[in-house]
């Protein structure tokens, strides 16, 4: 370990106060360098278990790591929650120098600092919401070599000033986060972003990497000529987030709201999540709605006051169970590992904002939703804010085919994950298994006649007019308006009366995601033909429609808890009071639970049981500088948790799960609901414990003395104990007894 790394574990968590470090080996240029030295590609690995207690690089981060340890440029595609930070900050760890992390949005910086610093890196800020004196300290330990990472707003970076005081300074590497930021086609376009091609002409023997979680192939290719990283190498991780599971859930007679509660207390009645709405309205009555039905629900939207945004968006991290309700303007960078649930209220504006919001869900990789309500009237208001707009003609055609893509992916009848990574231009040979088409499959019937009523009423009205009125000429339902325009004495007034108006919106939903009926670009949702319509009118087409699916299935029971489902119940006493201690340290250091630990971590404590200090170093997610400063805790509240003696056996993990569940009283039936498994399998580990000694059948079993008798009979009568087949014996007690008693109790023989 080099001496600057090693001052990185031994410093106190405040950054004033660290001694200045010692030098690191120079900064190779990229092209000077041909390999990363063995020395620093071994030091990363060291900083990796040692700052954050990782024992091995998953997806690309060694080849990154080594890639900017050898001084290249890199444009990193990586799904949230790959670990796009360790690779840059391993690396900036490593190099001489400070890394600078650009970083689009002020409110976030603080959450990655306070986490850094609880891993013993020594990190800071530069922004507005510092007075001159702290933005003063903090510079100066930029030059003095005080700091290992330093975050500033792309804003501030490219200002003469700040520019003229990295030269001054040592750089270790510039990392450019949100990359995506740049495309002026992309759905988080930050103009700012585009200055930051001066990095490379400022600082040319400077590595930097671009970090994105979304981005086509178009958007790709901007941001390599926008910043100027043509040749750096690119890593493209995959974009499958496989804990995801995808649900698009069509507009009914129920409202979204009541379809949102519907998912909520099916799902997740006491998890944290977010909830996404188009407007600022919308999000603080959807919030109110949410309190009043029992959740804690806070609203989050540019509207608001600042100090209440940093408010809400504190209670979110640091509380438990909280549902953000919010616009756009909340989500980019939060760090929260165990959001469960991304919902969104109302069509989002292109597949690549779909891809990024639900991709804030389970970040720690247990199972999440991303769940989407939509209707009609969200296409037409998101075609609407696109003519509208002062965008170039170019510009409106490429937001146009970005919302049909994300639109046919709505209406789409095949595995909905295939469709999403396809967009991004990765092919996946299977479907998922996790989106609702592929769990609860639908329908699909021939429309041909239903989409040729359709079409010929949008025809006969004069292309006028938008689905309400649509579905009402189609039904005959008779009123002022359609009176008034003599559309009651059309040839398509009723003639779809016998079909139920919720089939009618559907079809129409999927006439224009089909590219059939295009609305208006003003808003009024007003449906006209295209030439598409042609030949479906015309008898030379036919027209396959999608059916609203059945009732979900219940899948959801084993999904439910997410990390907390992989703790057995041995283990869920000394679980829950980890978690308990958990928050009490963060309480007391006003950080949120999770930048102590992941939930993954404590659930490994809880299975592994370290007694020492040793142990501890083998537990995911604990660096050097955590089991300093909060081993002792855990190994005490560990400590009080002794497992029962009987558990030291040579037993299967499986079995002795099953019989430690069994020690604390509970009987088959309620071992198997606990653990997931049938009846039957809780008998055959029950088996293994009582022929290995452990237990007796009488601890399992609630037989009468007779009943047993008979058993015994039967077993002595068919030579069971010889033979060991239980079949004989099951047809001659008539099935009363199941093949599990039966098995315990030949155990306890044997």
């Amino acid at each position: 370990m080099s001496n600057r790394t090693r001052r990185s574990l031994d410093s106190a968590s405040g950054v004033s106060s660290m001694p200045p470090a010692a030098l690191r080996r120079s900064s190779p240029s990229a092209s000077s360098a041909a390999h990363a030295p063995a020395n620093a590609l071994a030091e990363a690995q060291h900083v990796l278990e040692e700052v954050f207690g990782y024992k091995a690089f998953r997806l690309h981060q060694s080849g990154i790591i080594e890639t900017l340890l050898e001084g290249g440029d890199v444009l990193a595609l990586m799904p949230t929650g790959g670990g796009k930070s360790l690779c840059y900050q391993i690396p900036a760890l490593v190099r001489e120098g400070t890394g600078l992390v650009v970083s689009p949005l002020i409110a976030l910086m603080q959450d990655q600092v306070d986490a850094l610093r609880e891993a013993g890196v020594r990190a800071a800020f530069l922004n507005s919401s510092q007075d001159w004196r702290e933005q003063a300290a903090i510079e100066r330990d930029l030059l003095a070599g005080d700091l290992d990472l330093l975050y500033v707003a792309p804003e501030r970076l490219v200002q003469e000033r700040t520019l003229s005081l990295l030269e001054r300074a040592t750089v270790a590497l510039f990392a450019i986060d949100e990359a995506h930021c740049v495309s002026q086609w992309g759905h988080d376009f930050r103009p700012e972003y585009r200055q930051l091609r001066i990095l490379a002409e400022r600082f040319p023997r400077v590595p930097r990497i671009a970090l994105t979680a979304t981005a086509d192939d178009r958007t790709r290719d901007e941001i390599a000529r926008e910043l100027s990283l043509e040749r750096a190498h690119r890593f493209v991780a995959s974009f499958d987030r496989p804990n995801i599971r995808y649900t698009i859930a069509e507009m009914g007679s129920m409202s979204a709201r009541e379809r949102l509660w519907s998912f909520l207390s099916a799902e997740h009645a006491a998890d944290a999540g977010i909830v996404y709405c188009l407007s600022r309205k919308s999000v603080e009555e959807t919030a109110d709605w949410l309190n009043r039905k029992g959740r804690t629900a806070l609203a989050y939207h540019a509207g608001l006051a600042p100090e209440v945004r940093r408010d809400h968006q504190a209670r979110f991290l640091k509380e438990e169970g909280i549902v953000m309700v919010a616009t756009i303007a909340f989500g980019m960078g939060i760090d929260k590992p165990d959001v469960r649930f991304v919902a969104h209220l109302n069509l989002p504006r292109s597949l690549e904002a779909y891809y990024q919001e639900t991709g804030r869900a389970g970040r720690d990789g247990e199972p999440a939703n991303a769940w989407l309500a939509y209707g009609m009237q969200d296409i037409v208001q998101q075609k609407h804010w696109i003519n509208a707009s002062e965008g170039s003609d170019a510009y409106k055609r490429t937001q146009s085919q970005k919302l049909d893509a994300l639109v046919g992916l709505c209406e789409a009848t095949s595995c909905r994950r295939q469709l999403i990574l396809a967009y991004f231009s990765e092919a996946r040979a299977e479907p998922c298994g996790n989106c609702d088409n592929c769990l609860n499959p639908p329908q699909t019937t021939d429309g041909t006649e239903l989409a040729r009523m359709a079409l010929s009423a949008v025809y006969r009205t004069e292309q006028r007019f938008g689905v309400g009125y649509l579905i009402d000429v189609l039904m005959g339902k008779e009123n002022e308006r359609a009176i008034r325009n003599n559309h009651d004495r059309l040839t398509v007034w009723g003639i779809g009366k016998d079909t139920d108006a919720a089939v009618w919106r559907s079809l129409f939903r999927q006439l224009v995601a089909r590219g059939l009926l295009v609305t208006d670009d003003e808003g009024h949702g007003t449906l006209a033909l295209t030439e598409r319509a042609r030949p479906l009118l015309r008898g030379e087409e036919t027209f396959r429609m999608r059916l609203a699916p059945a009732r979900e299935k219940k899948t959801r029971e084993k999904r439910a808890s997410a990390a907390a489902s992989t703790v057995t119940g041995a283990d869920r006493a000394l679980y829950d009071a980890l978690r308990a201690l958990r928050l009490r340290l963060a309480t007391e250091a006003g950080l949120p639970p999770y930048v102590i630990c992941h939930d993954k971590t404590l659930a490994e404590l809880a299975a592994k049981r370290p007694a020492d200090e040793d142990g501890l170093h083998g537990i995911t997610g604990l660096g050097a500088r955590k089991i300093e400063r909060y081993g002792a805790a855990f190994l005490g509240i560990i400590s009080q948790f002794k497992p029962h003696p009987t558990l030291d056996n040579r037993l299967s993990a499986t079995v002795n799960q099953t019989l430690a569940l069994q020690l604390q009283g509970l009987d088959a039936e309620r071992i198997a609901a606990e653990r997931g498994l049938e009846v039957g399998t809780i008998y055959t580990h029950l088996a293994e414990a009582i022929e290995a000694g452990l237990i007796a059948a009488d601890d399992v079993l609630d037989l009468d003395p007779a009943d047993l008798d008979e058993i015994h009979a039967a077993f002595e009568r068919l030579d069971t104990l010889e033979t060991g087949k239980l079949g004989p014996a099951h047809a001659a007690l008539d099935g009363r007894f199941d093949y599990g008693v039966l098995r315990c109790i030949l155990a306890e023989l044997a």
